[in-house]
């Protein structure tokens, strides 16, 4: 039952992407998501949080927008330090009818492996399953959520199947949204000059989600010394803040047909 539902919600959106992007088309809105909030920490670092670091530069992206793109509608699914459940923020973005969702986030490595750096942007769609584990690490916060197995269909962050089951859900933005995260990394490449570790799909549930182009960039390794220092800064933060920018200045002028 579950897998003919999400079939057909999957020929439901792609009847409707059809008519997305038609003549006229502009970008209007944007939801930027900071990453976790609350007592949903995410990463930490020798010194800091993901929660915090992810916060202050969504607000900075959001700053940005605000004065150099005027016209567009900017919301956040978190301002301050608060729990945000996972399928809210997705449903932030799909009630909003957003043109783009983008989520904030900071990498980490287990001990041992502090030398690991770098910068990589996520999309939803299909992936093998020995690389889940970005998946799985981004997805654990619906564990800390009351009855999440409700809310989340039975979906269990630490169970390979939940990650098959998604995968027929396919992200039916997944080209475009590839496109923005490529922009995303070539934008930290060209302007900052960081380390880049590619794009990946991955089965991040908050992705797959949401009925727009979706990313989640990882904007540096909170478990590398110098990279938590730059995630810290304000110079560091700029720069993210602006490489993110750029990024939706150029994916909006090559998206919108005039």
């Amino acid at each position: 039952m579950k897998i003919k539902l999400l079939v057909t919600l999957l020929f439901i959106l792609t009847l409707t992407t059809q008519f997305a992007f038609a003549q006229g088309y502009k970008i209007k809105t944007i939801v930027i998501d900071p990453g976790h909030g609350g007592r949903k920490p995410g990463a930490s670092g020798s010194f800091s949080k993901e929660k915090d670091v992810s916060l202050k530069i969504a607000l900075k992206l959001g700053e940005i927008l605000k004065e150099e793109l005027p016209d567009i509608k900017i919301i956040f699914t978190r301002r301050t330090d608060i729990d945000v459940d996972l399928y809210r923020r997705a449903e932030i973005a799909n009630e909003a009818n957003a043109d783009l969702f983008i989520s904030v986030h900071c990498n980490s490595m287990p001990p041992g492996n502090k030398h690991i750096k770098g910068v990589e942007t996520l999309v939803a769609g299909s992936h093998r399953l020995k690389e889940q584990d970005a998946a799985i690490r981004e997805n654990a916060d619906i564990k800390l959520e009351k009855n999440y197995k409700t809310k989340y269909d039975g979906y269990d962050p630490n169970n390979p199947s939940s990650f098959i089951l998604l995968s027929l859900l396919k992200n039916t933005f997944r080209d475009k949204s590839i496109k923005f995260a490529k922009l995303i990394q070539n934008s930290y490449i060209n302007r900052d000059e960081r380390f880049s570790r590619g794009v990946k799909e991955q089965g991040v549930l908050v992705l797959q989600r949401c009925g727009m182009p979706a990313v989640l960039t990882e904007v540096g390794f909170i478990s590398n010394t110098d990279e938590e220092k730059y995630i810290n800064s304000q110079k560091g933060q700029s720069e993210i803040a602006n490489s993110i920018f750029d990024a939706i200045k150029t994916y909006k002028k090559n998206i919108e047909v005039k």
